[in-house]
């Protein structure tokens, strides 16, 4: 078990889950760096609450093993686990103070009189509190009371803070304070932390890396610009936003990455066919594409027609047909959109090489 104050490193190796016949988690291995935050992606029932519950110690893994610090800690009861968690209904008792609430950890571990005091009163400071210390969590509004519970958790200096959508309760503005609040204790504490939501912009905003997951499988680890702009598969490059996916037939290596045909006529891909060749998809994110006149001789570009716009506010969203009938979708300013659409014909959609990316063609 790591020190108090000390951020854990943890490796799960091969971990599975069964629950009867239903399998929650298959072949999992993960490395999680020391003080990084990882952010736990997916679906309802995709296994990322089974993994962050295997990790706290609350649910055994069928098999696999898990290991702190490169100590085994696959059998160790969560009490005996250096792990602070944070619930997505607080979980504070409801008869005691701000205070002793974030007290009640320290008190378990028989910390002194004095260092209990001077913690909670740093914690308190920390998270923003000054004044509500005697405060019952009736008494106080639902990011105060989250932040109450970040405060209790992080109090006896945890190797790794295990979050299980926090922020799913709050209303949009608080979330938003929260995750800045959020990303502000990661920095200061050092502190690992794990966080599971099914939230997709939460996750790129606030992660070192984000695992997304998908019927208890780890689909992909990585960089929250990695995950976005070179997704391993279709569900990935789906389940992380807007997407448009395009026929690309006669994929090819070429000097700068790759070559295909797109309705007829050739672009470039700078990422390489490695995984594909012959037949494949072309997905390109709504605003990585641009609306012109013409495209200029050697640059991507396919003809289309707006068909319908939405309104966004900043910017409009634009949804267009191609000629050979692919259904397609752009995010651009609002007077590109409204020429496009009184126009009522033709325009040319183009994208740089660098923001297009192969995927197997039948949606794997």
């Amino acid at each position: 078990m790591q020190q108090p104050g000390r951020a854990a490193e943890i490796k799960a190796i091969g971990i599975g889950k069964s629950f009867g016949s239903f399998r929650a988690l298959d072949n999992l291995s993960l490395n999680i760096g020391r003080g990084e935050f990882l952010t736990l992606l997916g679906p309802s029932g995709s296994g990322k609450t089974t993994f962050l519950m295997i990790l706290a110690g609350f649910v055994q893994p069928t098999e696999g093993k898990l290991f702190s610090d490169g100590t085994d800690i696959t059998d160790r009861p969560a009490e005996q686990r250096a792990a602070g968690m944070v619930f997505q209904g607080y979980a504070l008792f409801p008869h005691m103070s701000v205070e002793a609430n974030i007290a009640f950890p320290l008190k378990v571990r028989k910390k002194s009189a004095a260092d209990i005091k001077k913690r909670v009163g740093e914690m308190i400071e920390r998270v923003g509190l000054v004044g509500h210390a005697k405060k019952l969590p009736s008494q106080l509004s639902g990011g105060q009371q989250q932040r109450v519970a970040l405060a209790r958790a992080l109090a006896f200096e945890p190797g790794v803070l295990l979050l299980d959508e926090p922020f799913s309760a709050l209303d949009k503005s608080l979330r938003g304070q929260m995750q800045a609040e959020m990303k502000r204790l990661h920095q200061e504490t050092g502190t690992t932390f794990v966080f599971v939501t099914h939230d997709q912009s939460e996750a790129l905003a606030l992660s070192s890396r984000v695992a997304i997951f998908n019927h208890g499988k780890l689909l992909q680890v990585g960089a929250p610009d990695e995950v976005y702009d070179r997704p391993d598969n279709r569900f990935v490059a789906e389940f992380l936003g807007e997407i448009n996916m395009l026929p690309l037939k006669g994929v090819k290596p070429a000097d700068n990455g790759s070559t295909g045909l797109c309705e007829d006529r050739a672009v470039n891909m700078h990422c390489k066919a490695e995984k594909v060749r012959g037949d494949a998809i072309l997905a390109i994110r709504p605003e990585h594409m641009s609306i012109a006149r013409e495209a200029a001789a050697g640059e991507n570009g396919i003809a289309a027609t707006a068909i319908a716009s939405t309104y966004l506010g900043a910017a409009t969203k634009l949804d267009l047909t191609t000629r050979q009938g692919a259904k397609v979708t752009v995010s651009v300013p609002n007077e590109v959109a409204a020429a496009a659409l009184s126009k009522g014909n033709s325009v040319w959609l183009t994208w740089p090489a660098e923001k297009g990316f192969l995927l197997p063609d039948g949606g794997q």
